[in-house]
């Protein structure tokens, strides 16, 4: 399905989001001029989650009061994206402090690609079947308020 406008941008953002979900991960490739080490993965996972995700995961979060009540289903995984939101929040937030470096960006990593996929196969596509072109619409115009 082709992404509506509205979402583009959202769904475009992931792409960053995806390849630091990888890099994360215990099981990892060496990634061209990103880092290599537990340590330097650590730190630009933190600039990146500072920088691109607390801005994205709030766009996303400024859906939700338009979207809500569309269909039970489509609330059921706004209120899911949320707290994963909130879990992905702490996660990043407790970096570095209650467990070894590397099982911690290994579960960052998991449970953000785990997210993200959820948003660009299941979320999005549901907005879009579930609502009308108007409702896209006023939805685009939401998420390019400032």
């Amino acid at each position: 399905m082709k992404r509506h406008e509205a979402l583009i941008p959202l769904s475009r953002e992931h792409h960053g989001t995806l390849i630091l979900s990888r890099l994360l991960r215990s099981d990892a490739p060496a990634f061209k001029g990103l880092p290599h080490d537990e340590k330097g993965k650590a730190e630009y996972a933190l600039k990146f989650y500072r920088e691109e995700l607390i801005q994205h995961f709030e766009q996303e979060e400024k859906m939700i009061p338009m979207l809500k009540g569309v269909n039970s289903t489509l609330d059921s995984l706004l209120a899911c994206m949320q707290l994963e939101h909130q879990e992905l929040h702490s996660l990043f937030n407790s970096l570095n402090q209650d467990m070894e470096l590397s099982a911690q960006l290994d579960m960052i990593g998991r449970s953000l690609e785990s997210h993200v996929r959820k948003e660009d196969r299941v979320i999005f596509p549901l907005i879009q079947e579930s609502c009308t072109e108007e409702e896209l619409n006023k939805l685009a115009d939401i998420l390019t308020e400032k």
